[in-house]
């Protein structure tokens, strides 16, 4: 599949984010919107889970089996996620989680066999490791920064 003309940009924001080790509070950002945002959602509530407890497997160094472009790919869809001006900017209610929704979609399709591998790995996990594994890490800057 081709990637969407706009999703570059977030790419090379996902290869600044994972190198420059801010990781982590990016992913309890992501979290936050998430609950904030929850019935706005429901058609991706799924997905989106997904990738945020694969990036943090990945975070933890529990989880490496990934490549680096699937990896990046799923970085670049959070941060989409995340930002409020993108091609359908999200204070456009009804509208603005359409794109969201779509690039998030295009990610889980196209990165389809990594994170089937990625889903099947977290199955094999007992419950209590899949809980563990979901914990988000401690934030290391007050809220709302």
């Amino acid at each position: 599949m081709k990637t969407p003309w706009f999703f570059f940009r977030f790419l090379r924001l996902a290869r600044s984010l994972l190198a420059d080790g801010r990781l982590s509070e990016f992913l309890l950002d992501v979290a936050r919107k998430r609950e904030r945002k929850g019935r706005w959602l429901a058609g991706i509530q799924g997905e989106l889970r997904l990738l945020q407890m694969l990036c943090l497997a990945w975070w933890r160094g529990e989880y490496r089996q990934i490549s680096q472009q699937a990896l990046l790919a799923a970085v670049a869809g959070l941060l989409y996620f995340l930002s409020p001006l993108d091609v359908i900017p999200d204070w456009l209610l009804g509208l603005g989680f359409l794109d969201d929704i779509a690039v998030l979609a295009w990610v889980a399709r196209s990165w389809r066999g990594e994170l089937e591998a990625f889903r099947a790995w977290l199955a094999a996990q007992s419950p209590q490791r899949q809980v563990e594994l979901e914990r988000l890490p401690a934030a290391s800057r007050p809220e709302g920064r």
